[in-house]
């Protein structure tokens, strides 16, 4: 089955993808924290029966996998596809994850919280994505108790969560503004209004292949309706910034733009090594260029499916086994060639 982020980037936008999280905890259980290896094992055989009961469009059919009897490369590959956490991908007690052959839709069992869902979409689709995330609450909701107080909302395991629970997020590639000077005041800026910019593989200057995640800051005082709006506003605002710097950069220095595109092109479709660093950043130059009409390919491509397909866990998982550091190297340029369609 096709993964959502294979899906082609299919206009101008600087937007990748759309994700939507909601944190629950059941009332008749201790924080995961603070709970037994029993009641861990207990609480996950409880909802298990409850999510496989009857599979519904509100809760769709999901492969299920204990976390605690998957390998760590398994473990490692679904955290660099952003669908586990770093903290449930190395919890102890038992845990669970549902997920749709898709990857659109998963619930996190007993990881920060008991329960954790969450959907994505590529592009900016955050009312899809709430809608789905929130018709599965409502499934729960009808056959456990939540854990909730009337004063503060949903209650969770982390202070930043109590609340609404929700945290709404857009991926965004800004390339051309996360090199400018007063980017790192544009982005404080933002955050005096409730959300947060953060680069994705690291901060400023490290975060090769300028992939930034726009979320909310706050759960608390807000209604859902309030906090995906804000999100969305600020994304949007940074598309249009975005947007507009690759325009004047197409106007202004259009062969210095097109070699850019051209030679990171060339390098990703010829090169025998690459390292992890290299590779994003070419990708990230290349990104662009086909979303400006500078590049066209025979056939369409998923450049973010390519920034994932790299990392290393997903390198050996597609290699099926060990690589040391040069053959790892060998192994993302070959991953590329592979899949980085021709030029027309």
């Amino acid at each position: 089955m096709e993964k959502w982020f294979d899906i082609p980037e299919q206009d101008d936008s600087s937007v990748i993808c759309t994700r939507v999280r909601f944190a629950r905890n059941w009332r008749e259980y201790p924080f995961p924290g603070k709970m037994t290896a029993k009641q861990s094992e207990e609480l996950v055989d409880r909802l298990c029966r409850i999510f496989k009961d009857e599979p519904t469009d509100r809760l769709p059919a999901s492969e299920f996998s204990y976390l605690n009897r998957m390998s760590e490369l398994d473990k490692a590959a679904l955290r660099e596809r952003w669908a586990l956490t770093k903290s449930a991908a190395s919890g102890e007690m038992s845990a669970g994850l549902f997920i749709t052959g898709d990857e659109k839709f998963s619930i996190l069992i007993n990881g920060d919280d008991h329960i954790r869902i969450q959907a994505v979409e590529k592009g900016l689709s955050m009312e899809e994505c709430f809608s789905r995330v929130n018709a599965a609450d409502d499934t729960i909701a009808e056959r456990i108790e939540y854990s909730f107080d009337e004063k503060y909302g949903y209650l969770t395991s982390y202070p930043t969560n109590v609340g609404t629970g929700l945290r709404a997020s857009v991926l965004m590639h800004l390339p051309c503004l996360s090199r400018r000077k007063d980017f790192n005041s544009l982005t404080a800026e933002m955050g005096r209004f409730g959300t947060r910019i953060r680069g994705i593989y690291g901060e400023g200057a490290e975060n090769f292949g300028s992939l930034y995640q726009v979320s909310n800051q706050r759960t608390l005082g807000q209604t859902e309706t309030e906090i995906t709006d804000l999100v969305v506003k600020a994304a949007k605002e940074l598309d249009a910034q975005e947007r507009r710097l690759r325009k004047e950069a197409l106007s202004k220095r259009p062969v210095a733009y097109a070699d850019e595109v051209y030679k990171s092109y060339g390098v990703l479709r010829y090169a025998r090594r690459l390292t992890r660093r290299d590779a994003l950043e070419f990708l990230s130059h290349v990104l662009p260029g086909f979303r400006d009409g500078i590049v066209e390919t025979k056939e369409p491509c998923s450049v973010y499916a390519l920034m994932l397909g790299i990392q290393s866990a997903n390198l050996l998982k597609n290699a099926g086994h060990p690589l040391n550091k040069e053959e790892l190297d060998i192994a993302r340029a070959d991953f590329v060639r592979a899949r980085l369609p021709e030029i027309k």
